[in-house]
């Protein structure tokens, strides 16, 4: 393991997920920074370059997909290995578009640490290499077909889930719930960025 080379940025805006990720990092002899969302972790990335980012995708402020393609955008940041972990965006198509945008690596949540602790030792031993990044406008226009994909998985979802909660028992519908109330979070959040997305593609000739 390498502990000289940086510290490890690790973003995801579910808690449990964070902490679990600080702490086993940690206890294998990592620094680790964490951030709650894309825009804090840009923040902190214009103070430090980290040696390795790690985060989610789907998040309030600025999703990783957003943070991905702004670091690929810098010259500064092209060369940064980034592992996107998601439990929502799985689909090949969506891993395809991930890779395209600049990750370095995709791993689906849950996530399995004997899988996840080797790519981190790996990319930070592999020589870095730059990625070319997308334009603007072809990135907003693969990123809304994504989101557009994933809205209606979250409306089915949704749906389905409304017509589980009158079907099951009491002691049934506090799980249900709470799987409700998350994927209606997450629709949300979809529709927030796919709004901005909008309003991005309709004054591209704008700086983003």
């Amino acid at each position: 393991m390498e502990t000289n080379k940086g510290y490890l940025l690790v973003v995801d805006d579910i808690p449990d997920i964070l902490a679990l990720l600080d702490t086993t990092l940690k206890f294998k002899g990592y620094r680790v920074v964490t951030a709650r969302n894309g825009l804090e972790a840009y923040e902190m990335i214009q103070k430090e370059r980290p040696a390795l980012l790690v985060t989610d995708i789907l998040m309030p402020k600025m999703d990783g997909f957003s943070l991905v393609h702004r670091l690929r955008l810098d010259p500064n940041t092209r060369t940064l290995p980034v592992i996107f972990l998601s439990a929502t965006y799985v689909a090949p198509e969506d891993k395809a578009f991930a890779l395209t945008i600049g990750a370095t690596r995709f791993l689906e949540k849950p996530v399995v640490l004997e899988e996840f602790l080797p790519v981190i030792e790996e990319l930070l031993h592999k020589p870095a290499s730059p990625t070319v990044p997308l334009s603007k406008e072809d990135f907003l226009t693969g990123y809304r077909k994504r989101l557009e994909v994933k809205l209606a998985e979250k409306n089915t979802q949704i749906t389905r889930a409304e017509g589980l909660l009158r079907s099951v028992s009491e002691h049934e519908k506090e799980g249900f719930s709470m799987s409700l109330r998350m994927a209606v979070n997450e629709r949300s959040e979809i529709l927030r960025l796919l709004d901005e997305i909008d309003q991005r593609l309709a004054n591209r000739d704008s700086s983003v």
